[in-house]
């Protein structure tokens, strides 16, 4: 279900509840708008994390990028040291 169709059976709820006598009426009104409001916070939980994922995927990029740098200047460097050291025998 997505947000215009949960949105849309929610109207749908209220307006249903509108019409019953007003003891049932005030017990599912409460009930309904606790319902909205846990799936705002729902969305802003989901939001939060997908926003989490998102960073936690570029850090993971920026430090594969970084090992293979660093593999890359360690081959370079024990190269040079081995010729260096291959000069001076």
């Amino acid at each position: 279900m997505n947000e215009q169709e949960f949105q849309s059976k929610l109207a749908e709820l209220m307006g249903e509840i509108s019409t019953l006598p007003a003891t049932e009426r005030q017990k599912l009104e409460k009930l309904a708008v606790e319902t909205r409001q846990r799936h705002e916070r729902l969305k802003q939980t989901v939001s939060g994390l997908q926003e989490s994922l998102d960073y936690l995927r570029l850090s993971i990029k920026y430090l594969v990028f970084d090992l293979e740098a660093t593999r890359r200047e360690n081959g370079y460097l024990r190269k040079m040291l081995e010729e260096t050291s291959g000069n001076n025998e």
